[in-house]
């Protein structure tokens, strides 16, 4: 009888485990923002229009991001905000394309789906989670009201810039340099919330990344809610052309090409910028 009682109390302790796990939800609300370097010529460009560009794009890359995670899924998405107004006699192309407009992921699986829309067509992303081989410290500090570990990883990055065109007289070949370089990324995570995910694609943590330093790009949680009143469904995202990580890559640097053929050609007047983001 003992034996019979034991038995069901561990399955008891199973399912309340299970319903635990099923039930447990967060959201956690990120800002993100990019450095930026761009250096003009000052004989063509006043420092004035030059401020007023720089915090425009400043504007631009500040966005912010709402993550909706359980133990084993999650969807990031970045909260609508008004486009901010270009300066006047002024043109810039931003171009991203590291962004996503939906991104899912179950860890549990090591997958991810990303809906992402790019130069008016939908794509639905779907690929494996990278396997990041983070070195675990025990470095610590505070975020808010949880403590915080760090852990680094290292990548090689397509680092791309971009610059200035005056008058439309130089070709966006031109006014583009890539190169390749190992960076740093610098992640603090909190074991007081024990799921393996975070911002955007990071994951791979024995605990909810808080803050991300990803060479010029920093992502730095602001708010946490655990178990919301309301529940919200962790769906999927199903819209989209399915591609894989490979093939999108392709399109995006075939898009990319056809728009400087198509922006060479047409040697706009004004003060034309064009920015890649990338890496």
């Amino acid at each position: 009888m003992k034996t019979f009682k034991g038995i069901l109390l561990l399955l008891a302790l199973v399912i309340t485990q299970e319903g635990m796990a099923q039930d447990f939800q967060g959201i956690a609300t990120y800002k993100s923002h990019r450095q930026l370097d761009i250096k003009l010529d000052s004989t063509q460009v006043s420092s004035e229009m030059h401020q007023r560009m720089m915090d425009m794009m400043k504007k631009q890359f500040e966005k912010t991001f709402n993550l909706t995670f359980n133990k084993e899924e999650s969807l990031y998405k970045e909260e609508e905000q008004l486009e901010s107004p270009q300066p006047s006699g002024m043109q810039v192309v931003m171009v991203d394309t590291g962004g996503s407009d939906i991104l899912y992921k179950n860890t549990k699986d090591g997958r991810f789906t990303n809906q992402n829309e790019v130069f008016g067509k939908v794509f639905l992303i779907k690929d494996e989670l990278d396997k990041d081989d983070w070195v675990l410290t025990n470095e610590t500090k505070n975020i808010g009201d949880y403590t915080c570990y760090k852990a680094t990883r290292t990548r090689e990055a397509e680092v791309i810039t971009g610059g200035i065109s005056v008058n439309g007289d130089k070709d966006m070949d031109e006014m583009e340099s890539t190169h390749t370089e190992e960076v740093t990324v610098t992640a603090w995570y909190t074991p007081d919330i024990p799921v393996n995910n975070g911002p955007a694609r990071y994951q791979g943590l024995p605990g909810l990344i808080l803050e991300i330093n990803d060479g010029p790009v920093s992502i730095l949680c602001s708010k946490i809610v655990l178990n919301p009143e309301k529940q919200t469904k962790i769906d999927e995202p199903t819209k989209g052309k399915v591609v894989n990580q490979e093939k999108f890559d392709e399109i995006m640097e075939k898009k990319m090409k056809e728009m400087r053929e198509r922006y060479n050609s047409e040697r706009r007047d004004g003060h034309n910028v064009e920015i890649r983001i990338g890496g």
